[in-house]
């Protein structure tokens, strides 16, 4: 298990679309101005918001609020004709029995999937030989049933992962969510048993994680009780738990800082399972850490490296780490961002001195988007210009050698499970118009194998892909796909969804989905999607360019692409709707909000909205390395000239919005999107607001949860931009 403060917290975050109607006229703005309730002090603090008592998660009065707005919403949405048809096509897409299954390594050599389907709404862990993978019909065995698990227990079990003991990967701690929340109860399960192990480990739930070190001891960060989670409401507090003790009882290692994002421990192994390093991190922030080394005589002692750097994984002994800023390390040698490093592991840990090998430095227009090693190898997926490609790199004295792997050009690729006992490794191609498709690669010998298709969801027969440019307020040129017909009209009619997130060096890559091509592109709708700054489409410092006082830049680079779409005749205000959902709900949040002239339609998914009260609630204060800090004046004022929730005002040309979140989501508070719809209304706006009562930050426990989503997003969609005029 690999782990960094980005590493793991990205993920914690941060998923996996008129006839005649003037434009809206208002001066365009080229930076975000506070509103005049914003400089009156609206909302700008618990004594002055309102609509404080939506936070309260589950409260009766908050609740009822919600009801009442669901029945408003889910009238709205599923009565119309549409709705129907869109959700019975959303569910065959999500329930669909001929999607890839995907694969993961074991060590002895089979095939591990989780799947979901029609009969296997929860899910199923099920594991099948290499070969009989690679056939049409797999013969699955089943390891767990979620199902069947959930109705036993009559229990609302969602699953969220598993770790096993290496080697030999018989025990494993399953991760079980109540509802889809992030925090998760674990328990010891055997998978040659296939049961959970009487009187095995279990951990209550709590946000966290395990880590093996042996079959009978385990580093764990947890809540222990009052003093033991950070500010952010994670683990502070790393223990070494010896099979029979409870959490209490076991062995504090490490307590880090209320003000750190979070502490966890995991463990560095080779290719063959043995324990090479037992280390901590500790998130200092949501892009700094520092690691420590846990030694044999249970002394601590800290790794140098970079506050802003990876660990990416061991091979052929020696350690892999990438770089987020300049650094120059102990040997003296001078390293820059995005740099992919290497050291014998052994003599680093003996002598920190010793020379690093420079693996890879990407260019301006290149970066690095997964790492992973085979037992040989080092296989890393390199974009150019957002588009990908494989690199193999071979470990030497020297430079390291590098193949890439003869794969499709101008498509996504990703690296997924890798072998341990061989080179084989699992790599997945994709595009907006290409179905997805995983091959079988040797990165030792470079043969590729081509082991699965998925079949077409939608037609795209006459549609096409462009890639154009936008220049941004400062001059920078933003990247962005347009997927449409091939012949679209150039005259503003096209019904356009424009798509970001612009945040978390989260990169927007090209990918198939079925259902943005089944509910929209084949019904005559054009999809953009922005590569705009606060990304990791060109690197770190792509990412770095909207931090915190900088945050306005990605919501100008969003800006711009809408204005160029326009410009280009693509599409018009009355025609364009955008969506995005958490740091990308905050996005949609400020093109509502900076250019609502610009724009007819906003699905706003999960989002953050009051960017005043974001560190304060849930997760929030994990991303004050992204925001900054509303309690520091000269931070304060930067975030409130563009948080949503404090610049909305009255009479301005905001569109019909819709805006759902989750009851359950326990990373962003549901207090954002029920504030800002009511906040909305005060001011008179019609607001669409759903709010899911299962289904975690990805809005969706099960799979007719997300088809339900769907259906209703595209509904409202195309009352906003189909329908001559737009329904109000």
């Amino acid at each position: 298990m690999i782990r960094s403060s980005a590493a793991v917290l990205a993920a914690l975050l941060a998923s996996t679309s008129l006839s005649t109607v003037a434009m809206a006229q208002i001066a365009a703005q080229t930076a975000a101005q506070p509103s005049a309730s914003a400089a009156a002090g609206f909302a700008t603090s618990e004594a002055t918001d309102p609509y404080i008592w939506l936070e309260d998660v589950e409260g009766e009065r908050a609740m009822e609020w919600v009801r009442t707005h669901n029945a408003k919403s889910l009238g709205v949405l599923q009565g119309d004709p549409r709705y129907e048809p869109l959700h019975q096509a959303a569910l065959a897409i999500v329930q669909a029995q001929d999607r890839i299954p995907s694969p993961g390594f074991t060590r002895d050599g089979h095939i591990d999937n989780f799947w979901q389907d029609a009969q296997h709404v929860r899910g199923i862990w099920r594991r099948t030989t290499l070969d009989s993978y690679r056939t049409d019909a797999p013969q699955w065995e089943t390891i767990l049933d979620f199902d069947a698990l959930a109705t036993a227990e009559n229990a609302n079990w969602v699953y969220k992962g598993s770790t096993c003991l290496s080697p030999d990967e018989r025990y494993c701690l399953i991760s079980l969510s109540n509802g889809g929340k992030d925090a998760t109860t674990l328990r010891e399960f055997d998978t040659v048993e296939r049961k959970f192990v009487d009187g095995g480990i279990v951990l209550p739930e709590s946000k966290g994680d395990a880590t093996w070190i042996d079959r009978d001891s385990l580093l764990i960060s947890r809540d222990f009780g009052p003093g033991t989670l950070t500010d952010s409401g994670y683990p502070m507090v790393v223990k070494l738990l010896q099979r029979g003790q409870t959490p209490e009882q076991a062995r504090t290692i490490f307590t880090g800082q209320p003000t750190d994002v979070a502490v966890s421990g995991y463990t560095l192994r080779d290719a063959d399972g043995a324990l090479k390093a037992t280390l901590i991190n500790r998130s200092i922030d949501f892009y700094s850490s520092e690691t420590w080394r846990l030694k044999d005589d249970g002394a601590l002692v800290q790794l140098p490296l970079p506050a802003k750097s990876n660990i990416n994984g061991l091979v052929d002994g020696r350690l892999l780490v990438s770089l987020k800023e300049d650094w120059t390390a102990p040997s003296g040698q001078a390293f820059q961002t995005g740099d992919l490093i290497a050291w014998p592991l052994d003599a680093w840990l003996a002598d920190p001195a010793t020379p690093a090998q420079l693996v890879l430095r990407p260019t301006e227009r290149q970066s690095v988007e997964a790492i992973n090693v085979t037992r040989n190898r080092l296989v890393v997926a390199l974009y150019d210009n957002v588009r990908g490609s494989v690199r193999v790199y071979t470990p030497g004295d020297g430079e390291w050698a590098h193949t890439t792997l003869d794969l499709p050009q101008n498509v996504s690729v990703g690296v997924g499970s890798a072998s341990e006992t061989d080179d084989r490794v699992f790599v997945s191609v994709t595009g907006y118009l290409n179905p997805s498709s995983l091959w079988l690669a040797d990165a030792a010998t470079g043969a590729v194998d081509q082991v699965k298709s998925m079949p077409a969801k939608f037609d795209a027969a006459g549609m096409t892909v462009d890639q154009h440019e936008a220049r941004s307020a400062d001059g920078t040129m933003i990247p962005y796909f347009v997927v449409h017909k091939a012949d679209m009209p150039l005259d503003g009619s096209n019904p356009t969804l424009l798509y970001g997130y612009g945040g978390f060096e989260s990169s927007l890559l090209p990918g198939y989905s079925a259902t943005v091509g089944k509910l929209w592109l084949e019904r005559g709708g054009v999809y953009v999607i922005a590569n705009t700054r606060g990304g990791g489409e060109f690197g770190p410092r792509w990412h770095e360019a909207a931090l915190q006082e900088n945050r306005q830049r990605a919501h100008e680079d969003f800006q711009a692409v809408a204005l160029d779409l326009i410009r280009r005749n693509i599409t018009s205000q009355p025609k364009l709707g955008i969506m995005g959902g958490s740091q990308g709900g905050l996005f949609m949040g400020a093109m509502l909000t900076q250019r609502p002239d610009l724009i007819n339609a906003a699905v706003i998914q999960v989002p953050l909205f009051d960017m005043l009260r974001f560190h304060k609630l849930l997760a929030g204060a994990s991303w004050i390395g992204e925001y900054g800090n509303p309690d520091v004046p000269e931070e304060r004022a930067w975030i409130e000239r563009y948080s949503p929730y404090q610049n909305l005002r009255a009479d301005q040309p905001y569109p019909e919005v819709f805006l759902h979140t989750s009851t359950k989501d326990d990373r962003v508070h549901p207090g954002h999107a029920r504030k800002a719809a009511a906040r909305m209304e005060e001011l008179g706006y019609p607001v669409l607001f759903y709010e899911n009562t299962d289904g975690g930050h990805a809005a969706g426990a099960n799979l007719r949860e997300t088809a339900r989503r769907l259906a209703l997003e595209y509904t409202y969609l195309s009352r906003r931009l189909m329908d001559a005029p737009a329904q109000e």
